[in-house]
Parts: C-alpha cells; sequence; structure tokens
C-alpha cells in the first residue's frame, strides 16, 4: 500500500491552479496555430494572432490568460493500493484556496445559487474520482469559465432519433451558443449513460487532447464530420466570421438503456486549461 499525505495533493493543487491559469496547453496551442494557418477571412486572422499574443504575454508575464480564472474542476484518478493520510477533499480545496490566493486569481464562486454571497476563497472545487487499479494517484485541473459553461445543453434523445439526431443537436448547441463561449471552442459531446452520467462524459471528453484522436475509428470519424460541420456554420473566432468556430470535438460515450440516448454538449472557450500531476 503506497502512502500519499495530504499535504502533497494540497501544495500539487496549488500549483496546477497557478499554472492552468497562466499556461495554455501546448496540445490547444497547436490547434489555435494551425487554424491561424488554415484560415482566410482576414479578421478571423487577425483574431486567432490575437488569441495566441494573449497567451504569450500570459505566460511571460505570469498573469492569467482570461480574466474569468473559473470554476476549478478537479479529476483525481486513484489507485486502489493508495492510502491518502488525511482528508482528501479537503486538502484538494486547501489547495485551490491557496492557489487562486497565491496566484492572485479571481474568486468567482458563491455559497448558495440563489443568495449569491461570495465564498471568498474560489472553493469548493467541483470534485471527482475514479478508483483504478494499481498504486498511481494522478490529479487534473480544468478551470472552466462560465462564459462556455452556460452554453452547455443536455437532451434525452429518444432511440428513433439515431446519429442524425445527435449530430443536429450539436450543431444546435453550437450556432445557439454563437459568440457567448468565445470561440473557437473545444465541444465535448456525452452519448449514452443516464441523467447525471452523460453531462460527466461531455466534461471529462474535454479533458483529451486537442489533436488526439479517438481510439474508435466510428467516433473518430464523427468527432472529424462534426468539426467539419461546425466550422462550416460561419460563426468564427469570437463571432466575427471565418472558418474556425470550434478547435476540436471530443466524444465519450458509453453503455446506455434500451429506452434511451442521452446527449449532452458541454462548450469550453479556446482558454482549453488543464494541468495535470502525478503523484
Amino acid at each position: 500500500m503506497r502512502r500519499i499525505l495530504a499535504a502533497q495533493i494540497a501544495e500539487a493543487t496549488r500549483r496546477m491552479c497557478i499554472d492552468a491559469s497562466r499556461n495554455l496547453p501546448a496540445d490547444v496551442r497547436r490547434s489555435v496555430a494551425a487554424s491561424l494557418d488554415r484560415e482566410s477571412y482576414a479578421p478571423a486572422r487577425e483574431t486567432l494572432g490575437r488569441i495566441i499574443e494573449n497567451c504569450e504575454i500570459a505566460l511571460s508575464d505570469g498573469a492569467p490568460i482570461c480574466q474569468d480564472t473559473g470554476v476549478a474542476c478537479v479529476f483525481v484518478e486513484i489507485g486502489q493500493d493508495v492510502r491518502v493520510e488525511g482528508d482528501l477533499a479537503a486538502a484538494i480545496n486547501e489547495g485551490v484556496r491557496r492557489g487562486y490566493e497565491d496566484g492572485l486569481l479571481r474568486k468567482s464562486l458563491v455559497v448558495d445559487p440563489i443568495r449569491r454571497e461570495n465564498t471568498g476563497d474560489n472553493t469548493p472545487a467541483m470534485i471527482h474520482y475514479d478508483v483504478v487499479p494499481g498504486d498511481g494517484f494522478r490529479i487534473t485541473i480544468a478551470p472552466k469559465g462560465f462564459g462556455s459553461e452556460n452554453m452547455s445543453r443536455l437532451k434525452m434523445l429518444s432511440p428513433s432519433d439515431g446519429l442524425e439526431g445527435v449530430k443536429a443537436f450539436v450543431l444546435e448547441t453550437v450556432e445557439l451558443a454563437g459568440a457567448n463561449p468565445c470561440p473557437p471552442v473545444v465541444v465535448g459531446v456525452g452519448l449514452g449513460g443516464t441523467f447525471d452520467k452523460v453531462a460527466l462524459l461531455a466534461k471529462k471528453s474535454l479533458l483529451r487532447d486537442a489533436d488526439d484522436a479517438h481510439p474508435d475509428p466510428f467516433y473518430a470519424r464523427l468527432e472529424r464530420e462534426l468539426l467539419e460541420e461546425i466550422n462550416a456554420l460561419g460563426i468564427g473566432p469570437m463571432g466575427l466570421g471565418g472558418r474556425t468556430t470550434a478547435l476540436a470535438v471530443k466524444i465519450g460515450a458509453m453503455a446506455t438503456h434500451i429506452a434511451g440516448l442521452p446527449v449532452a454538449v458541454n462548450l469550453n472557450c479556446h482558454v482549453a486549461r488543464r494541468a495535470r500531476e502525478e503523484l
């Protein structure tokens, strides 16, 4: 049984909150740069260039890429042969508190969704746990701004709606979102499971690299088709037009009931932030 101290987890979480806010992952930077190479519409090219410039300034100046430093979405993969010495959730929240304080990051959470009093430290984190074989421990921080989160949707389709119903819902969601999620977006799609599970599938799919390929050829092809159709909408970077509405489409799918076809779409803005460490 391998032991990990809660203090180690808190410190790693602190580091990742700061790093994710300042440093856009390399795969996302590559996708933006590739989109700039393909883009022919002048306003879209200028916007993509400014996105790249903004990310470079954030990294060199140690400043957040975006003023909305988001909700700390935390994904923990904990091996069944690992024992955490201390309170795991408390350690993660302590790391978030210290990260947002030390990094001078905007604190955006409210205690109650109706009464709206700020928590003052950007906690609690939204924590998801997966128990996996072995003695590994991996933690991923994916700060999520609400310009994009607010544009997310879920629908319980009928099995008879089939693939075309899924594609229509995804395209409709992106089109309705328009400029609100600060495109070019990364589109996370969840398929299957249940009402609650499909939303998590969509969000977790956003953790994949922007330039990877789905291991299932069927879904790899569907991701490419959806990306092409989304970019044909003409929304473009920041809604100013062009052929770059999305950087990537990522699909997560699992088993579901014979009577259902749940589908969820979780949008991420071009600031598709994440940081990951293994302890």
